[in-house]
């Protein structure tokens, strides 16, 4: 009875979950203390909150997982599925950055929903709620093949696929890829829209995992701070900021560092510029033209770091490159233009979505 109490106790405490339980830290072992002594509630729940899976992080809609194998290995990818109360019939694909998850479109996804889209926000292997393998060759055409296999389970038949910074690029690959599946292709301040390799020197992967591991909080927010917001900081970009700056303290941060490492390989070695001419969706571009985004900015000379992630050229140039491409600038915003400048932001999707909708009627 004594059990059954306790049993009883802990559901009510900790509740059910429709995700499956996070990969386990490859380095941890239970010791006999632990297994003796079990931990208050108020010690396991915030950091499994940010735990290789952020098993109880909430996120603004409700998270479902897509089981599937690859590369000899069972997956999961989490992804959210957000309904339209008037829908139109088409869907939006949402594609997070580098640094983000899917968690940080909601407020795009409310507003796309209300517009009567279907969204659909998944959390590519290796980044938020989906699976961080240990021993996984991350490419764009690997991760644009695991979202494609997503959408055809849910039933999708075609999509506007919309990819932020390093979704920007992932999103790019994806139109290449399926270009008849790629209804529209709208690019967020993308990264990639140059050739690192071509300035800065290959770094190998357990260099990056090395720079990972010596992320603090301290360093992510100032990063942030830097980087996309000119130096300026906001209450509300802490949100940004807590995902990274949390899972550097985590129980699994070299997991996530690992996971991070081998995609930051991915995003050197993989460009997607010289392929833009190649490009057949409707596209557009939302470039906040104060970016500066560029990777290994830090490995090269100050004079040839001067002439990286010049935004107000890259939009330009990249607008010229695919076929039929619109762009909207925004003069004086950075890297995160759903957070800087959410109206002009939104009102550019909403203009190009109308546009490009009634040109197909």
């Amino acid at each position: 009875m004594r059990v059954l109490l306790v049993c009883l106790l802990a559901t009510a405490a900790f509740g059910c979950s429709k995700q499956t339980q996070p990969d386990p830290a490859p380095t941890e072992t239970a010791t006999a203390t632990d297994a003796a002594t079990p931990p208050d509630i108020e010690e396991v729940e915030e950091p499994l909150k940010f735990d290789a899976r952020l098993s109880l992080r909430e996120y603004p809609f409700e998270v479902r997982t897509f089981p599937f194998e690859a590369q000899r290995q069972k997956l999961e990818m989490a992804y959210m599925d957000v309904a339209s109360e008037k829908p139109n019939g088409e869907t939006v694909v949402l594609l997070h950055g580098k640094n983000f998850s899917g968690e940080y479109w909601e407020r795009t996804a409310k507003d796309l929903s209300q517009m009567g889209y279907r969204v659909i926000i998944p959390d590519q292997i290796g980044f938020g709620k989906s699976s961080k393998p240990m021993r996984f060759q991350y490419s764009f055409e690997a991760l644009a093949h695991n979202t494609r296999a997503l959408l055809d389970s849910l039933g999708i038949e075609n999509a506007t696929v919309v990819g932020h910074s390093m979704g920007g690029m992932l999103a790019s690959r994806f139109a290449l890829m399926y270009p008849d599946f790629t209804q529209r292709l709208i690019l967020v301040n993308p990264i990639g829209l140059e050739d690192w390799q071509e300035k800065v020197p290959y770094q190998p992967v357990d260099v990056w995992y090395a720079n990972e591991l010596q992320k603090t909080p301290e360093k992510v927010k100032a990063y942030m701070q830097a980087s996309y917001f000119d130096g300026k900081w906001k209450p509300e970009y802490d949100a940004l900021a807590q995902l990274q700056a949390e899972w550097s303290q985590s129980r699994d941060r070299e997991q996530v560092a690992w996971a991070s490492a081998l995609t930051y390989d991915m995003i050197f070695t993989q460009p997607v510029v010289h392929e833009f001419p190649r490009i057949t969706s409707p596209t557009l571009l939302i470039i906040g033209t104060r970016d500066r985004t560029a990777l290994g900015k830090n490995l090269v000379a100050p004079e040839v770091k001067e002439t990286m992630g010049l935004y107000e050229n890259l939009g330009k140039r990249t607008r010229d490159a695919i076929p039929g491409a619109k762009l909207v600038e925004l003069p004086g915003i950075g890297h995160i233009p759903q957070y800087e400048a959410y109206d002009d932001y939104i009102a550019a999707m909403r203009g190009f979505l109308e546009e490009s909708s009634q040109a197909a009627e």
